[in-house]
């Protein structure tokens, strides 16, 4: 197979060659923006909407991006094509650019825009069928009144470092809470549950307003299954019949164990199962087409 390239400024480039600058704030500092986006049988699920959240995070930390959303988004599709990719996870990066070693933004004269894409399967592999072990993390989600995570940044310390503990807890994904101990998010997804026939998500002040999770609460009110959006606790964890996460890596997963208690009875849920079927047929029919 040959090296695949990466759009960076204007210039596709093999692999390899993909460097940038050590005095770019996106390395120095994380300030930069970015998006994850998935390809799927030749076509781009729900580019628009991940475009629209890439300059929503831009326009927060007062960055401007060089390009309209349409070119933006012809730049990504030329990308999957010169690496002939069919099944693809997308990362566009936006980072402040080129500066000195000093934090003023003003001082960086134009960003840097990457557009990395790579072949891309199942992120948690037969866990899907048996479900997800996960944890929750000492460390808090970053408050909205001073890192908000509605803005999707380079700056990833708070993320790593809860995976940093749930490896070493044993857990494959993390869960965290925000400073008043509500439920917020997984490290790269957000958390639903199911009790009573019921399922109910944390509103999205304390966590990502995730792409996926927009989805499937689009099919779970296509489904007519009830749904609230509502504060969860530890307590509603522990105790619901099931708990799943979701993104555009993990797609949706079920979590069977949490924290050495297991969820309902262990195995992947059946409304969990239904959304999981839900989803990939829309996977399989919607998305802008990579190859006319």
């Amino acid at each position: 197979m040959s090296e695949l390239v990466v759009y960076i400024n204007g210039e596709f480039v093999p692999e390899s060659q993909a460097k940038i600058s050590v005095f770019d704030h996106g390395f120095l500092y994380g300030d930069g923006v970015f998006e994850g986006i998935r390809a799927y049988n030749g076509k781009i699920f729900k580019l628009w909407e991940h475009l629209d959240r890439l300059y929503d995070s831009a326009k927060a930390i007062d960055l401007k991006i060089p390009f309209s959303k349409e070119e933006f988004a012809k730049l990504i599709i030329e990308t999957l094509r010169r690496n002939k990719l069919r099944d693809a996870y997308i990362r566009p990066i936006v980072s402040r650019g080129f500066g000195d070693l000093g934090l003023d933004p003003r001082k960086c004269s134009k960003p840097t825009v990457i557009i990395i894409t790579r072949p891309w399967d199942k992120l948690y592999g037969d866990l899907y069928d048996r479900g997800l072990k996960a944890v929750t993390v000492a460390v808090r989600r970053n408050s909205i009144d001073s890192l908000p995570p509605n803005i999707k940044s380079l700056n990833y310390l708070n993320n790593v470092l809860a995976k940093i503990e749930a490896n070493a807890k044993g857990g494959d994904e993390a869960i965290f809470l925000d400073k008043n101990g509500y439920i917020s998010e997984g490290s790269g997804d957000n958390v639903f549950i199911v009790k009573r026939g019921v399922i109910l998500t944390p509103p999205t002040l304390n966590n990502l307003r995730g792409i996926t999770r927009e989805v499937v609460i689009e099919l779970i009110q296509k489904l007519g299954i009830p749904f609230k959006e509502v504060n969860l606790s530890l307590y509603d964890l522990y105790t619901a019949d099931e708990v799943f996460v979701t993104g555009t890596a993990a797609e949706i997963a079920p979590i069977v164990w949490i924290d050495g208690r297991h969820i309902g009875d262990g195995k992947p849920g059946e409304i969990t199962k239904r959304l999981m079927v839900e989803f990939q047929k829309l996977t399989e029919t919607e998305g802008v087409p990579i190859y006319e």
